[in-house]
């Protein structure tokens, strides 16, 4: 079972003293999010506030900025899976969420190409091509039982789901995206504390400089 906030809380307080300053800034950020999301009664809050933990934990001030989002979270997943000794992530994947996973990667409401074509920026043939390709890509990861790459996929879609809220182009409390919001919800509320877990077990790994140090 993944730690929740107030364990995760406990164990950052007993090792903070020791630990790098970018990592403590990074984990304490992130678990105040975390927290925030626990207290919050609507999912579609409560997904806003764990992206912003997720933002917290993995964003750096010194990242090249011709470096996609997606390649930043796929660099990120790629450390996280290849320093979780006890396979939380792999755990979360392949078996707490494989459905919930698999209905994702196959909602067009969550590819970003789907939007594209609706909005006029490419065609429905373009569209259903990069839809295809990016199933292709998503089935041979799992064929692989690829953990990183899977979840850098999903990330992708959820960061379609996270945009269509942060930009106001979703209701609150719609109907409408109903199920695919809980359901990456439910995921990021496991994925969020499973990467703060990760993180306090790698003290020694090079996290980077936070994002907006804190300052005099």
């Amino acid at each position: 079972m993944t730690a929740q906030y107030a364990e995760l809380k406990q164990q950052h307080r007993d090792v903070r003293d020791s630990y790098p300053e970018n990592l403590n800034l990074r984990v304490h950020r992130a678990l105040s999010w975390l927290h925030r999301a626990e207290l919050c009664d609507d999912v579609d809050g409560k997904f806003v506030f764990l992206w912003i933990a997720f933002n917290a934990a993995y964003n750096n001030d010194y990242v090249d900025q011709q470096v996609s989002e997606r390649s930043q979270h796929e660099q990120f997943l790629w450390k996280l899976v290849k320093l979780d000794k006890h396979k939380v992530l792999s755990k979360l994947v392949w078996q707490q969420f494989s459905i919930a996973i698999r209905l994702l990667l196959r909602n067009r409401y969550v590819f970003q190409g789907f939007w594209d074509h609706i909005n006029g920026q490419i065609s429905e043939a373009e569209w259903r091509e990069r839809f295809s390709k990016a199933k292709q890509a998503a089935n041979l990861a799992l064929a692989r039982d690829n953990t990183a790459d899977v979840l850098a996929i999903v990330l992708s879609r959820l960061y379609t789901l996270r945009n269509q809220l942060m930009h106001g182009g979703a209701t609150f409390n719609s109907k409408v995206n109903r199920q695919q919001m809980q359901d990456a919800t439910r995921l990021m509320e496991r994925l969020v504390p499973a990467v703060i877990q990760i993180m306090l077990a790698s003290p020694n790994e090079h996290w980077g400089e936070a994002s907006y140090q804190v300052v005099e």
